[in-house]
Order: structure tokens, then sequence, then C-alpha cells
């Protein structure tokens, strides 16, 4: 089991967002700890551990550390706006 860990910054990223996707990002987040790859994640080109996962419009992008047995949660967006 890993730890998930949010950045203040991404909680209140988190805060702007529509109750629509809002259970939805909070569920996939939570869910990330049992298993921080799920078959829809995709790995973030040009970086070791990072990796990405949709959840409707959204995009949650977060870093796995293995070692430590850790995720954490870098950005959350809007899919236009999530990789400028």
């Amino acid at each position: 089991m890993y730890q998930v860990f949010v950045k203040k910054s991404v909680e209140k990223q988190l805060l702007q967002i529509s109750s629509v996707y809002y259970k939805s990002i909070r569920k996939k987040i939570d869910e990330l700890g049992e298993n921080p790859r799920p078959k829809d994640c995709r790995k973030l080109e040009g970086f070791e551990n990072k990796y990405r996962v949709r959840v409707g419009k959204y995009r949650i992008l977060y870093s796995v550390k293995d070692d430590i047995l850790i995720v954490e949660v870098i950005n959350i967006e809007h899919r236009k706006d999530v990789y400028r």
C-alpha cells in the first residue's frame, strides 16, 4: 500500500474544480494508493517516474517513488492547460 501525498497547491486547484468532477478525481487519487499504475495511466515522456491519469476532462499528474512507497500528486488541471 502506497501513501498518497497531495501538494497544497494541488489541494487549492482541486477546490476550484466543479462538483461534477470533484468526487471522481478524489476517488481516483485514493485509488492510486492501492495501485499507483492503473491500466489507464500513461507514463510521461522525458521523466523517469511521472505518470498521468485521466478523469473526464481533467488530468492528474503524479510521481511514484517505489523505494519508499509514496505517490505524490503534482498537478490537477483541465486537459487543455495541464501540460503548459
